[in-house]
């Protein structure tokens, strides 16, 4: 899965090991890709899509041989809307989830700010 492209489904990891990356401008000539989080057996990524149809935030690739299971973000929706407490049950870790990626953002940014010495400024 690519930063960018237009794709409809989250996936569940079954077997191997992922690594999730984003891009990064560090000014007009200069790209980074980052490792945003690793990702194993149980973990689920692309579930963006069940909010909006904008395209794919981070690019997802394999590190080893492994096996996914492929969801269609529209089905899933419906499913949700057939059986709201697990769909709610369901929208709970997704935003578990995001809440652990805010934090894994701020760790980030606080560890750019002091390798720059931006603290002393502020």
């Amino acid at each position: 899965m690519r930063e960018g492209e237009q794709d409809g489904h989250l996936y569940l990891v079954v077997t191997g090991d992922l690594r999730v990356t984003g891009q990064v401008e560090i000014d007009d000539t200069r790209k980074m890709h980052p490792g945003i989080c690793d990702l194993g057996p149980g973990d689920i990524f692309g579930e963006l899509c069940l909010f909006d149809e904008q395209p794919r935030s981070a690019t997802v690739e394999g590190l080893n041989p492994g096996q996914l299971i492929e969801i269609d973000a529209d089905r899933l929706n419906q499913w949700m809307d057939r059986h709201p407490a697990l769909g709610l049950k369901t929208l709970r870790e997704f935003i578990r989830r995001l809440r652990k990626t805010n934090q894994r953002v701020e760790s980030l940014l606080a560890w750019g700010l002091r390798a720059h010495g931006i603290e002393k400024h502020i």
